[in-house]
């Protein structure tokens, strides 16, 4: 007689996966296409501008200024070699169960906290910078704010990072959301006194309460307990893998070339934002400069945004009256789209992409705008909010994440009157 095997037998449990083996897929992730040749004259270009203007702005503004455009060139890099994206990553979790970006997001949260506490902990500093953590208060503009980014960011197609990194490498669209995005921050800047009272409590650092080690220990247990639910969700819904990036075939030129697995992106992300850190004394953030960018060009066009309230706050009123090239947000947003340029050029990718189809572009202008009110509502964004916020034991950090993910399903409800497509259960890829 013929014994049947016992995953055979009606009503037998097959094991449990082990926790550390890969969450569950419908199918298994395709192989990635190879990288196209190198795009020479972008490459030349983008490192004659890298070299160009970090020579100026440390021989013009001095080290600090100079190592934080270098810092930013480095993390522009990173972002676009790891493909490191917010957007797609609370995407495809929302819409098919796929947590492998989020599970990305927990490492980069857990080795950043790791160093800010480190960092703030020891007070070590460079350039007589005293490093502090980004907490932010706990009110309406917190939950109103992450809500309408993370609407925007689906509609727009990058978050704030991912907004620089795309328009380096030569995406029109994400142009437009960066348009949108730099107009959204500006508005919301002319029409600080309308929501500058709105409720609030003031912010919770658990470092305050418990000390940096507890925080940080209270932050890898939070952050552990994530990654436990996003496997159990992605087991459950047997999502479709995501979709592979044109990558270099042995190891060594992917270094340069791309792509970096998620998880070598994480750590060198964690390790250049705690840099901004030491360097400046605060957290990496993007979106404050696209308040400043909008400001210099309303005064190019005879406007007076020093009147403004939110432009007479001392640290605003100090931004705008000098040079971009002095403002430390600004050096790492250029030093990323530079950099994302460079890389997008060494991996063969970068092009200027064409014939943006209107809903498309619409939905980038749209999504911009959105962003840019909700990031200065909430006071940050996916970088300055949410990592920052994290990373330095804040829970507003927590609460923008977790209002994020609700945005993200009201987004992707928003996506296909702009006939932008969302990950099913039934494709390839998500």
């Amino acid at each position: 007689m013929t014994t049947a095997p016992p995953d055979s037998l009606v009503g037998t449990p097959r094991p449990a996966p082990a926790l550390l083996a890969p969450s569950p897929t419908s199918h298994p992730r395709p192989a990635a296409p190879a990288a196209p040749p190198v795009r020479r004259l972008p490459l030349v270009v983008g490192l004659l501008i890298a070299v160009a203007l970090s020579g100026y702005v440390f021989a013009s503004y001095g080290a600090e200024p100079g190592v934080l455009l270098l810092l930013g060139l480095g993390l522009g890099v990173a972002l676009f070699h790891s493909r490191f994206g917010f957007t797609s990553a609370w995407r495809q979790l929302v819409a098919v169960g796929n947590g492998a970006g989020l599970r990305a997001h927990a490492l980069l949260l857990g080795t950043t906290a790791t160093l800010f506490a480190l960092v703030i902990g020891t007070s070590t500093g460079l350039f007589g910078s005293a490093p502090e953590p980004s907490g932010g208060p706990l009110g309406v503009g917190l939950l109103l704010g992450s809500f309408v980014f993370a609407v925007g960011m689906q509609l727009g197609g990058a978050c704030a990072s991912g907004t620089l990194f795309a328009v380096g490498s030569g995406q029109t669209s994400i142009v437009l959301t960066l348009g949108g995005f730099v107009a959204g921050s500006t508005l919301a800047a002319w029409q600080f006194d309308l929501w500058r009272n709105l409720p609030a409590f003031e912010p919770v650092v658990f470092a305050d309460h418990i000390g940096w080690f507890g925080s940080w220990a209270v932050t890898i247990l939070a952050l552990a307990a994530v990654v436990a639910a996003s496997r159990a969700v992605q087991a459950r819904r047997n999502p479709p893998p995501t979709g592979p990036v044109p990558s270099a075939r042995t190891r060594a030129a992917r270094v340069l070339r791309g792509s970096w697995p998620l998880a070598a992106g994480a750590a060198v992300l964690a390790a250049l934002g705690a840099g901004v850190l030491l360097v400046s004394g605060g957290a990496w953030g993007v979106t404050s400069a696209f308040s400043l960018w909008g400001a210099k060009l309303v005064s190019a066009f005879g406007g007076h945004p020093e009147t403004w309230s939110y432009w007479q706050k001392p640290a605003n009123a100090h931004a705008l009256s000098g040079p971009v090239l002095t403002d430390k947000t600004s050096l790492t947003d250029i030093g990323i789209m530079i950099g994302a340029a460079v890389a997008a050029a060494l991996g063969g990718t970068w092009a200027l992409h064409r014939g943006t189809p209107w809903r498309t572009a619409v939905a980038a202008v749209a999504g911009g705008v959105l962003m840019g009110i909700g990031a200065r509502l909430a006071g940050g964004c996916n970088i300055g909010a949410y990592l920052a916020g994290i990373a330095s034991g804040s829970l507003h950090g927590w609460i923008w994440g977790a209002t994020a993910l609700l945005g993200t399903w009201a987004g992707l409800k928003l996506r296909p009157v702009f006939r932008l497509a969302n990950p099913k259960p039934g494709d390839g890829v998500c």
